[in-house]
């Protein structure tokens, strides 16, 4: 049981201390950006007692999938790279249709 410890102390020393630079902080930033989506939605969804998607939810959604991807770029991970990237096509289209919306209601339309 010791040298199962000693081994998972030693990767998670080599993970979180030895290779932690600057990249791994843009990764956090760019996954708390993320996660904060989530935050921002549970919380709009709670105070309406229904399911909301509020407009903060596509920010995060493209602040964090925008620094996600550069750090997947610099990682050469390509099931990352993939994933960002479509990710922010669709954060973007969306946040297209919520200004959309707003034009067509200050029109009058």
């Amino acid at each position: 049981m010791t040298g199962l410890f000693n081994s998972l102390a030693a990767y998670l020393h080599d993970v979180f201390v030895i290779k932690f630079d600057a990249w791994v902080l843009l990764g956090f930033v760019a996954q708390g950006l993320f996660t904060m989506r989530f935050v921002v939605q549970w919380i709009a969804s709670e105070r309406a007692r229904r399911s909301v998607i509020p407009v903060a939810f596509w920010f995060f959604s493209i602040g964090g999938g925008s620094l996600l991807l550069v750090y997947a770029l610099y990682r050469r991970d390509p099931v990352f790279i993939a994933g960002q990237a479509l990710g922010l096509l669709v954060y973007i289209r969306n946040v297209y249709f919520i200004i959309l919306t707003v034009r067509e209601r200050s029109s009058g339309h």
